[in-house]
């Protein structure tokens, strides 16, 4: 294997690709990360999904009957079961746990204790930075075009990588506005040593969820996606629809924070992803939609990224 498709981060998590599974809630299930694994990635549960410790150690036992490769979780740090998500990981003995949307410091020395390697996602070269200090193994950048929650601070994937990369000791994965070999390429260009994925692995063949959620992306075009949340501070990138117009009507008028989340109310995304309402729940989707054409394998996903990005590298080097 070459450089470009075995880097640091291969050797570190024991996984043939530097392809990395987004942890979604309501997406990254079993059958989804599993898939990913088998084809040389890292698949990575979504924590944020589950309600109770068992529920989620269960979905850890039902992922290992389906892949014997590595396979990580992600916890978001703001989730009120953070602990008990944490706990899972270290009770099930997973081998790779990537924290978000909090302090990278809070769990990295117990889940180190434990054996797991740790991740951390952050939107800025600064968090990065703290997130160095506070001793994690790998960090994942996300820019502001990804989909799902993201950050306030705005900064895209293409600044972010490179200012990451020079600030931090370990290695970099890129997230946001990736789908295919060319975004591949061009992270690895800028210095990240692999790449997370999220809208493409939706549009999979594998991922457990709603075809109306998956035919949604397909359908997108590159202006398709908006930031819903900015004026309070909480920016979430949904694929246009109902919900996300009223959104934005509520956040002209200057509403606060409680009332937008009130009209907003609980179960959007799961109304989306899992119940295929796409006018009226959370289509979580990167800008990268208008990319996506069709719904594909895993396996041809990321067998595609392998063989364009040896191709384009060969191309380039004419």
């Amino acid at each position: 294997m070459n450089a470009l498709l075995h880097t640091e981060i291969c050797d570190l998590l024991g996984i043939q690709y530097p392809i990395f599974l987004g942890g979604m809630v309501y997406v990254s299930y079993a059958p989804l990360v599993a898939a990913v694994s088998n084809a040389g990635g890292l698949g990575v549960l979504a924590g944020g999904s589950f309600q109770t410790k068992d529920e989620l150690k269960e979905e850890i036992e039902k992922t290992r009957a389906m892949t014997s490769r590595p396979f990580g979780l992600n916890v978001p740090l703001i989730y009120p079961l953070a602990q008990d998500m944490i706990d899972a990981a270290r009770e099930s003995r997973l081998p790779v746990v990537i924290t978000s949307a909090g302090s990278s410091a809070k769990f990295t020395a117990m889940l180190h204790d434990a054996g797991i390697k740790v991740g951390h996602v952050v939107p800025s070269a600064k968090l990065a930075m703290k997130a160095d200090k506070a001793g994690v193994d790998f960090i994942v950048t996300e820019g502001i075009e990804a989909g799902g929650h993201d950050s306030p601070l705005g900064i895209t994937t293409m600044v972010l990588i490179p200012q990451a990369v020079d600030a931090v000791h370990v290695p970099v994965i890129a997230a946001g506005g990736i789908a295919d070999h060319r975004g591949f390429v061009a992270a690895r260009a800028l210095g990240a040593q692999g790449i997370q994925m999220g809208t493409r692995f939706v549009a999979a063949a594998e991922a457990p969820v709603h075809q109306a959620f998956k035919q949604a992306i397909v359908d997108a075009g590159d202006d398709a996606t908006v930031l819903t949340g900015m004026s309070i501070g909480r920016p979430v990138r949904v694929i246009r629809n109902k919900l996300a117009d009223q959104v934005l009507e509520l956040e002209k008028k200057g509403i606060s924070e409680m009332e937008i989340l009130s009209f907003i109310g609980p179960g959007r995304s799961k109304a989306a992803s899992i119940d295929g309402d796409v006018e009226t729940g959370s289509v979580m989707s990167g800008e990268i939609a208008g990319l996506i054409s069709s719904i594909k394998g895993v396996r041809e996903i990321i067998r595609e990224i392998v063989e364009g990005s040896q191709k384009l590298i060969k191309e380039m080097n004419a």
